[in-house]
């Protein structure tokens, strides 16, 4: 491949020299594009308000896949909301370092170049955020498997069973809701404490809920899609729900798309 000139202006704003031309194109592109992410995480964690209450990342919908293994595959791949909201905790570099290298496979050496550290620290930095994401719940890989587990959830909320509720939530479940709007949001830990925060209110509105797919996995949306009121993301581990992730929050609602 041919040398690539680069532009003055956007040489100095990724660190080269001006004069320099670009050998390895990919390598180029990995360190352009990881810089400008990690510009825009260091600037959103310097300027913006620490919310209220709890803080969710905007849902991404799509349809109920076909039963096809290709589908299957594409959602196994997905970042559910657990594992999303790990990330957050990382400071940038760490999300950079590990993003990078686990998911990208690139070397440390380069990755130590676009964070400003050392091979050792940038190594360093991916190890900590990998203990940290281990953390997080793993879901069943089985799509079909978690639907019927959130569907045994749905019809025990309509229904206002409390015993049935327990049989689907794992004995430390989180339960989490994002308002948004400045205002407090809930965050509950525990099967009885969550199935009676649920009974509070699902009754009235578990029939309102849809299937969807939310961020890779079995979820619900509640009212139509034109005018959405929440939506759902679960997690299911062994066939029990081991988080549930309600977002309200009429700003991320309104941007809120489902892909086909």
């Amino acid at each position: 491949m041919g040398r690539l000139a680069l532009p003055r202006t956007l040489s100095r704003s990724v660190g080269f020299p001006w004069t320099a031309a670009i050998v390895d194109l990919r390598q180029w592109l990995t360190t352009v594009v990881s810089r400008i992410c990690l510009d825009m995480l260091r600037s959103r964690r310097a300027h913006r308000e620490q919310p209220v209450g709890t803080w969710l990342p905007e849902p991404v919908l799509s349809e109920e896949p076909s039963p096809g293994p290709e589908d299957h595959a594409v959602l196994a791949d997905s970042v559910g909301i657990a594992l999303l909201m790990v990330l957050e905790t990382l400071a940038p570099a760490e999300r950079l370092a590990f993003v990078l290298h686990d998911v990208f496979a690139v070397p440390f050496e380069e990755i130590a170049q676009i964070v400003g550290r050392t091979p050792q620290a940038a190594r360093q930095l991916a190890s900590r955020a990998r203990r940290r994401v281990q953390h997080a719940p793993t879901p069943d890989s089985d799509l079909i498997g978690q639907r019927r587990v959130v569907d045994a959830f749905l019809a025990a909320a309509r229904d206002g069973d409390f015993q049935a509720l327990l049989t689907v939530l794992d004995p430390e479940v989180v339960f989490r809701v994002n308002v948004g709007g400045g205002h407090a949001g809930v965050v509950v830990h525990g099967a009885p404490a969550v199935a009676k925060q649920v009974l509070s209110a699902a009754p009235r509105f578990a029939h309102l809920a849809s299937p969807v797919v939310v961020n890779g996995a079995a979820g619900a949306l509640f009212g139509s899609r034109d005018k959405p009121v929440s939506v759902a993301g679960f997690t299911v581990v062994n066939a029990r729900i081991a988080t549930i992730d309600i977002i309200a929050d009429q700003e991320k609602l309104r941007r809120l798309s489902i892909v086909p």
